[in-house]
């Protein structure tokens, strides 16, 4: 893992964290989900995902009509592309 790539997992992880500690993640939420953006705005030199948040830019694109599912199931993958544990309700 490249230096960049871990301090990224670091911010990504930390926000995942946050979101599940406050309950955002359950499936009874009722507000939508929050965005896993940590205002690292930049595709990787590949354009396979953004470096900050390790979303594609098709989930970045569908993120706004995205539902909670949805967002749940892009929040997993980004994590999974950090090779960040998912919090439980991500599971």
């Amino acid at each position: 893992m490249t230096e960049s790539l871990a301090k990224a997992s670091v911010l990504i992880a930390a926000r995942a964290r946050q979101i599940s500690a406050e309950g955002q993640f359950a499936l009874g939420y009722v507000q939508p989900v929050p965005s896993p953006c940590v205002s690292v705005c930049r595709m990787t030199a590949q354009g396979h995902h953004c470096e900050g948040c390790f979303r594609t830019l098709d989930e970045i694109s569908t993120w706004s009509q995205a539902d909670g599912a949805a967002r749940r199931a892009i929040w997993a993958a980004a994590l999974r592309r950090a090779r960040v544990p998912l919090p439980l309700e991500l599971t």
